[in-house]
């Protein structure tokens, strides 16, 4: 279970679609146009397996389905921030070790 947890947090596009769905609910079209290098497939299989995960959550809205944060995903977001600031302050350390072992 957590293997498949962190599987899923792990994926760049979960973690982007959690990141703009912070900012307040989307609709499919408004993900797939702020989601730059995002097909409409793997977007459909990423919100469905984040609405699966109870992640985010889908509902009608007028015409059109909104994807939003759960409350569980907005307890997630902080630990992303997290490793991403982390990723960012290290980024030089972990350069310069690729380039030691020359890994790239």
């Amino acid at each position: 279970m957590a293997t498949d947890i962190l599987r899923r947090v792990g994926e760049k596009w979960s973690v982007l679609l959690l990141a703009v769905l912070q900012h307040g609910p989307r609709s499919f079209n408004q993900l797939d146009r702020t989601v730059e290098g995002l097909s409409r497939r793997i977007l459909t299989r990423t919100l469905r397996a984040l609405e699966g995960d109870g992640l985010i959550s889908r509902r009608p809205a007028g015409d059109r389905m909104e994807y939003a944060l759960t409350d569980l995903g907005r307890s997630l977001l902080p630990l992303i921030v997290a490793i991403g600031e982390w990723a960012f302050e290290h980024a030089p350390q972990i350069e310069a070790a690729r380039q030691r072992g020359g890994v790239r």
